[in-house]
């Protein structure tokens, strides 16, 4: 009814011990909308040829960043052109074109490959571009947050959880983002494989809490998988990682992330009054059995009586939980 699916009560419960909420950034955060900013040619490109040159190494890829460049060129591409097409994971694409090999990517791939250029830290997405081993200019490509992003965290913290982010893009721009939204902690520039290392560092300085992990694509399931608690956005997530999540977010909103936990809470509150209140009652019944003051109708009160009311009250966690 809220839109959140938990895969068992085992993983209701563990929501309620999470201590700490590490979020995927690209389609958790933000929605994953990627668009053209600003175009940086360099050695003698037009802002025209740059785009059509990143365009074609682009495509073959899928990610959202390639789609957003084939997109702000607008015009068809020639990719009979393209050969050698190879991913480099966590750095980029190399490929020929027209006989020229060309690198598109990050800073650690133009690092990587030793080629010389003038920005290093860059606010947004950048894919620089070169071509036979020369800097031929950068696209900088913008991402929006999602409308709840800073609802999501705040409603953690008012819970006293620990927030923090893992994503691959570069340091300065996770800065940026983990000050607008409030973040309390945030790990950048990091290769899917690293992922789960930054959440194993956060497992083990838990003490002794629950670490929940917020994704949605292919290469968090991983992540997910590692965490106490994976949480998967259900609504555009990949299958890979709503498979292996315990809990998924149908509407890809990650102030539900909060209201799970709220939720998680309420219900293990209410549990624990059941438990309670039907021990304390039945020993009292027993007691008074035991001096012959109970008769047959409190003992049946003391069996169904109780079990109607433990009913009732659970049944309180099917109003607003807000």
């Amino acid at each position: 009814k809220r839109g959140i699916l938990v895969k068992g009560s085992t993983y209701l419960d563990t929501l309620a011990q999470v201590k700490t909420v590490v979020f995927d950034k690209t389609g958790t955060l933000t929605k994953g909308n990627f668009r053209v900013t600003d175009v940086l040619p360099h050695n003698g490109l037009s802002q025209l040829q740059l785009l059509e040159l990143a365009g074609q190494v682009e495509s073959q890829s899928n990610h959202p960043v390639a789609q957003s460049i084939r997109q702000a060129y607008g015009q068809t591409l020639h990719t009979s052109e393209v050969q050698d097409y190879e991913e480099i994971p966590g750095h980029g694409i190399r490929a020929k074109v027209n006989g020229s090999v060309v690198l598109a990517g990050n800073d650690r791939l133009l690092h990587r490959e030793a080629i010389a250029h003038d920005v290093c830290v860059v606010d947004g997405t950048v894919v620089h571009l070169a071509v036979e081993g020369k800097y031929s200019g950068r696209i900088i490509i913008a991402d929006e947050l999602k409308e709840d992003a800073k609802e999501a965290i705040q409603g953690l913290h008012a819970q006293g959880i620990t927030t923090a982010m893992l994503t691959g893009d570069s340091q300065s721009l996770a800065d940026n983002i983990a000050k607008e939204l409030g973040l309390d902690q945030y790990r950048a520039e990091l290769l899917p494989e690293d992922k789960v290392e930054a959440l194993e560092a956060f497992l083990h300085s838990a003490g002794g809490g629950k670490v929940a992990f917020v994704g949605d694509g292919i290469n968090d399931a991983p992540v997910i998988a590692r965490a106490d608690v994976g949480i998967a956005m259900g609504g555009l997530g990949s299958d890979a990682a709503i498979e292996t999540a315990d809990v998924v977010i149908m509407t890809d909103a990650p102030s539900k992330v909060a209201e799970a936990i709220y939720i998680a809470h309420k219900t293990r509150r209410i549990v624990w009054q059941n438990i309670g209140f039907a021990m304390a009652l039945k020993a009292m019944f027993i007691a008074l059995g035991a001096i012959g003051l109970a008769t047959l109708w409190e003992a049946v009160f003391a069996d169904v009586g109780v079990a109607l009311l433990a009913i009732l009250n659970a049944g309180r966690i099917i109003r607003n939980p807000r």
